[in-house]
């Protein structure tokens, strides 16, 4: 190891022992997180960094990531990136899986849908020599002596730098964003000219914002010598800055829709009271809203002292931050701690894999796991689907495919077929369907969710138990796992009418 790579590691180390500069700037809405914040939090002077033509924000997430971007003429203009292609025909995607496939020689291959479908396409013999990586963003806060040596497994077993993937994925964003936006202003665009945002969980620790700024450095995206061209943004309070803008038709209000089957039969609230004037267009393929510089209609409810909650419901994490509105200025206090859990959407995912090995057996979903990894992947894809079907009122099964490579593989494995494991595992509801489906009712389904939902809900509970936190107003749901309505009904029947509970609608909208 190099003397600066030692010096870097203990800066990793170290940085636990650091003071968070979103607490010691004393201002709870964005803070740079960055040495020069660090450095001075004892003085009152802020040095004037230099000018930016745009800001660019990077949602990394644990499931799926995305970047938006607003030029500091217009910061009222926020631009979210071009449609990605992938993904389920016909559908517009705001983001792209977190996947990222590295070649047999550990070269960078591809991003997202990309490097998801390629690697699907690629034959069993060949996958097995390509390494691909999905839901890594979690390991910088499980791994208690994170340093940049940290290295995470692949899907066929093989192990790779920690710090190499996500400078990977961030040097992904930055040749997108510049090329979207050379292609915006008719030049190339100068990478000087950014300011760059990285949204991170409120529950990381110093040294997991650390390790994302590294892998800032080692990417390219920016300097040692200009640490204050990238700000380190936590995602509740970026949401929460997001909720102060919002219109009466971006929200929906829980306590005035009704649901069919778990949905609702409108889109928002403007049914019920007047939608207010929003700008959108399309440019280039990427999406353009106008979020006017004024608080949003919301804020007209609120008065001096009022109370709120944002809940950022993400793929790896639930966040919460607690804030109160102080007039005239609109300005927030914090009145507790942002804090949460590691209860994202993927814990469903585990439960999924926990339900196949009853069903199937440990040794054969490990040995599975590394021989066909390609297929794997398929089999979790085609849950994911499904997870997103589910719904507290919903009556009929849903279906998953299994992958032809799992039956076969299967019966070589155990001598006998998929439908005779279901038939022994005493797991009554979930089916097989000759037509090659797991067919799982929805009680089954609801079950998967049930512990990951149950810790949710035990956290707000504490929260709500808080003296700090009583009389909240609002609470707002945010992120990709708050379009669950099975989280939804849950936190519902928490409150008991206690808050409001608002969800917004363009939650990717968030990060900026």
């Amino acid at each position: 190891m190099t003397e600066k790579e030692s010096a870097t590691e203990n800066l990793i180390s170290d940085a636990m022992a650091t003071p968070s500069p979103a607490k010691s700037m004393g201002e709870p809405g964005i803070t740079p997180l960055s040495p020069s914040h660090i450095q001075q939090e004892d003085t009152d002077q802020v040095p004037s960094g230099p000018s930016f033509v745009v800001v660019v924000a990077i949602d990394f997430g644990t499931t799926s990531s995305g970047y938006a971007y607003a030029f500091t003429k217009e910061p009222e203009c926020i631009h979210t990136m071009r449609r990605w292609e992938g993904g389920d025909p016909g559908v517009s995607n705001q983001k792209t899986p977190t996947t990222i496939l590295l070649t047999p020689d550990r070269k960078f291959h591809s991003f997202g849908y990309a490097a998801r479908d390629f690697y699907h396409d690629l034959d069993p013999s060949e996958s097995k020599q390509w390494l691909y990586l999905e839901k890594f963003k979690m390991k910088l806060h499980t791994t208690a002596n994170l340093s940049t040596e940290t290295d995470i497994q692949a899907a066929n077993g093989k192990r790779v730098k920690a710090l190499d993937i996500f400078a990977y994925a961030l040097a992904f964003f930055k040749e997108q964003a510049l090329k979207e936006l050379s292609d915006q202003t008719g030049g190339d665009f100068d990478n000087n000219d950014v300011r760059w945002v990285i949204t991170v969980p409120a529950i990381w620790k110093m040294p997991a914002k650390q390790f994302m700024r590294e892998a800032a450095y080692k990417s390219g995206l920016v300097t040692r010598d200009n640490p204050e061209q990238l700000i380190i943004a936590l995602e509740p309070e970026a949401a929460s800055i997001y909720c102060r803008k919002l219109r009466l038709h971006q929200m929906i209000d829980l306590g005035t829709r009704t649901t069919q089957n778990g949905h609702s039969p409108t889109d928002n609230v403007g049914g019920q009271m007047t939608p207010a004037k929003e700008h959108g267009r399309r440019n280039r393929q990427s999406r353009t809203f106008m979020v006017e510089n004024v608080i949003g209609e919301l804020w007209s409810e609120l008065e001096e002292g009022d109370r709120y909650v944002v809940v950022d419901c993400g793929g790896g994490t639930v966040d919460l931050t607690v804030h109160q509105i102080r007039l005239p200025e609109g300005h927030l206090k914090e009145l507790y701690k942002a804090s949460g859990g590691p209860y994202g959407s993927i814990g469903i995912d585990y439960e999924f894999e926990k339900l196949l090995c009853k069903i199937f057996g440990q040794d054969f979903v490990d040995q599975f796991k590394v021989k066909r990894p390609a297929a794997w992947v398929d089999l979790m894809i085609a849950f994911e689907s499904r997870k997103r079907a589910a719904a507290p009122d919903r009556t009929n099964p849903l279906n998953i495919n299994l992958p032809f490579s799992f039956i076969d593989y299967y019966k070589k494995f155990r001598g006998h077929s998929v439908e005779h494991a279901l038939r022994k595992s005493n797991v009554d509801f979930v089916k097989w369907s000759s037509q090659g489906m797991l067919r799982m009712n929805p009680d089954a389904m609801n079950a998967l969710f049930k512990p990951t939902i149950d810790h949710i809900i035990q956290h707000l509970n504490e929260l709500f138990e808080r003296p700090e936190v009583s009389n909240i107003k609002f609470l707002f749901l945010v992120g990709g796992f708050a379009e669950s309505p099975l989280l939804q009904q849950a936190v519902q029947v928490m409150l008991q009418g206690r808050s409001r509970i608002i969800i917004p609608h363009d939650v990717g909208l968030t990060i900026l």
